[in-house]
């Protein structure tokens, strides 16, 4: 797992550093000690866990998930309780306060990773399935195969097939949850596209089929694996 971490104090830093080279499957990225720094890191790099302090200069924590589309798992370090209720109200994995044990800490990191294994096999069950999606006063079955790609549509979603296109009831977060990665890639903070329909990419919009789909520049890193062989 790819962590950095996220915080102004650097003994902060040398706390959590401590406690990861006790588990072997987590990987430093990065150290960051304001938002913008954060901001920077997370363009350029592939990162699974964020841990993320509250009060920082310029800019706070929460500041920088409430600019973001989508962020990765997050764990707040904090020394502040009064902010736990709004840090679970961003979708945060685990809230610890500062000073925690390494006990404690595991605690929050497996958490994560028993969150994490549960998406992937929600993914694995759903590739080369269906969805079950309710529109137009209909519930429709839609084959993933045949999903050429799904543009946000406030708080709907639009899902492009081949013959015809659907306004789903759900928001575009909660389908690029249900479809399996790496057929699947957000491309932009109002598209998500089917890798396999990809006619060509050009400049910064990507050709499927007659449609043309732009791609956003917090999330040209999701294309990098499709040139792996470059």
């Amino acid at each position: 797992m790819k962590y950095c971490i996220i915080d102004d104090e650097p003994i902060a830093h040398r706390i959590i550093e401590g406690y990861c080279v006790n588990i072997t499957y987590m990987q430093k990225v990065g150290n960051c000690y304001d938002v913008f720094e954060a901001m920077q890191l997370m363009n350029n790099h592939e990162i699974d866990l964020i841990f993320l302090d509250i009060n920082m200069p310029k800019l706070s924590g929460f500041d920088l998930l409430k600019t973001m589309q989508q962020f990765p798992k997050v764990i707040v370090t904090s020394a502040h309780e009064e902010f736990a209720l709004e840090g679970y109200e961003l979708n945060v994995s685990d809230y610890l306060l500062k000073p925690f044990s390494f006990k404690r800490f595991l605690k929050a990191i497996n958490k994560v990773m028993e969150n994490q294994g549960q998406a992937q096999n929600s993914s694995h069950e759903n590739k080369k399935g269906s969805l079950f999606l309710k529109g137009d006063k209909k519930i429709h079955q839609i084959h993933t195969d045949d999903i050429l790609f799904v543009e946000a549509f406030g708080n709907y979603s639009k899902v492009f097939l081949a013959t015809e296109i659907i306004v789903s009831h759900e928001k575009i977060s909660s389908l690029e949850a249900l479809l399996p990665a790496p057929d699947f890639l957000r491309v932009h903070k109002s598209f998500i596209i089917a890798a396999n329909k990809i006619k060509m990419i050009e400049g910064n919009r990507i050709a499927i089929g007659e449609h043309f789909v732009p791609i956003g520049q917090t999330y040209k890193h999701n294309l990098k694996q499709l040139f792996r062989g470059e």
